[in-house]
């Protein structure tokens, strides 16, 4: 299942951690629950926001990476329609960073080649920061370097419950026929489609759940979890958590598959 990091790898560094990764037993698509932004502020004095500010270094960093490695998606967690129950004034902070990563970085986004996407009840967010996510959206539509899908209002029951919702709209209209429905069906109506199911899923701070991420996606997806707090989650730990899923055997279900699917 999930495992950490291996002491055995240690004393390598970042070149020669890089040397190890087999090019064709990389993850194509990789998901990140970004856990720890508060903690990590918490420990050195600061008010919690600080600590986001500090990830968003982080998703800059892993963006580059997963271009540089040439990883094909990569889907965050970014906020959950349980952050809605924090403080008022926190909330507020990180729509107000949200809008402010969104405005910044958008030309990197473009300049990189990388599609942004949301999935999640965008209706939920604050104009402004529907306005910010829905223009780099179209903006970066065409690209198709990397597909950076960030989940904002999200929950994986609440995608499931709007796909079946969608899906009965679609029945009632004729559109489709109850005895068609199958898996393949349903994940149209999700709202990661077309991207394929992540491949990895690294979720940091030390905590082993999924939270309401990805319920159906994750269903043969790799798990990995790290102590690492994500504003510390850089280069390092990200080629720690690739080297470990490259020794695992995916199956599927079947009796045995390579790692390469």
């Amino acid at each position: 299942m999930a495992q950490t990091p291996s002491s055995s790898l240690d004393h390598l560094s970042e070149s020669d951690l890089t040397a190890k990764l087999e090019p064709e037993l990389l993850p194509k698509h990789v998901a990140v629950i970004m856990d720890g932004n508060g903690r990590w502020a918490e420990l050195r004095g600061l008010p919690r926001i600080a600590g986001h500010r500090e990830g968003i270094n982080s998703v800059r960093e892993m963006i580059s990476h997963c271009l540089e490695l040439g990883i094909q998606a990569l889907t965050i967690y970014a906020f959950s329609q349980e952050n809605w129950n924090r403080p008022t004034q926190e909330i507020s902070a990180l729509m107000g960073l949200l809008e402010y990563y969104l405005s910044t970085e958008r030309a990197s986004l473009i300049k990189q080649g990388v599609r942004f996407r949301t999935i999640g009840r965008l209706a939920l967010l604050p104009q402004s920061a529907q306005h910010w996510a829905r223009t780099t959206e179209k903006e970066t539509a065409h690209l198709d370097k990397m597909v950076l899908t960030v989940a904002l209002s999200y929950g994986g029951r609440a995608e499931i419950v709007d796909a079946v919702r969608e899906l009965l709209n679609d029945a009632r209209d004729g559109t489709i026929q109850p005895d068609l429905v199958d898996e393949a069906l349903i994940q149209q109506y999700l709202y990661t489609h077309p991207l394929p199911d992540p491949d990895l899923l690294i979720r940091t701070s030390g905590e082993t759940r999924i939270s309401n991420f990805l319920l159906w996606q994750l269903a043969y997806t790799e798990l990995y979890f790290t102590p690492t707090l994500w504003p510390d989650f850089r280069r390092r730990e990200f080629l720690l958590a690739l080297l470990e899923y490259q020794k695992r055997e995916r199956r599927f279900g079947r009796v045995f598959s390579t790692v390469s699917s």
